[in-house]
């Protein structure tokens, strides 16, 4: 629990730091695909995965003239976090590796042993464009939306292909 509270934190300092992002005018994902109130799902390399309600969450943090979505959600063995930098609302935000300050991340956690986690990341060097998250509903307390993503582990190359993402949090403004 002590590595999810950390890299909560550290995503959080990262949006916080974060500058731009690329956005385009689209109507954001489909909203009656959606995993159910509260909690993300996907497949992951085509398995399916649904967040627990209770550690799924959003936040938008606005920072002098940037604002930075965060949401993340896991099970006691697979978390998905994103990070969208320049958070405008609805619409298309894309994952590349022209812009490093807007992330997704797949993570296996191990409760048994916190220092060895598999993680894989996007974007990553040479990726180009990699997934992209559609935000579909935006309000102070909610936010919606579709994603995928590819993602690399740094340390062994190996991919995940995040795909048929949804989201639907509750969403904390600071």
């Amino acid at each position: 629990m002590t590595t999810l509270k950390l890299l909560t934190v550290f995503m959080m300092v990262t949006a916080i730091a974060s500058l731009s992002s690329c956005k385009s005018d689209d109507d954001g994902g489909d909203p009656t695909t959606s995993g159910g109130a509260g909690i993300i799902s996907a497949k992951i390399d085509g398995i399916a995965f649904s967040s627990l309600e209770i550690t799924s969450m959003a936040s938008e943090i606005t920072a002098g003239p940037s604002t930075t979505l965060t949401f993340q959600g896991n099970t006691s063995n697979k978390a998905i976090s994103v990070i969208l930098s320049g958070f405008d609302g609805v619409g298309t935000y894309q994952l590349s590796d022209s812009n490093i300050f807007s992330s997704a991340t797949y993570s296996e956690p191990n409760v048994s042993d916190p220092t060895n986690m598999p993680t894989w990341n996007a974007p990553y060097q040479d990726s180009g464009l990699i997934g992209e998250v559609k935000v579909s509903e935006n309000s102070a307390d909610r936010i919606k939306g579709t994603f995928t993503f590819k993602a690399k582990n740094v340390i062994d190359d190996t991919m995940k292909n995040v795909t048929e993402g949804t989201f639907d949090l509750k969403k904390q403004i600071f």
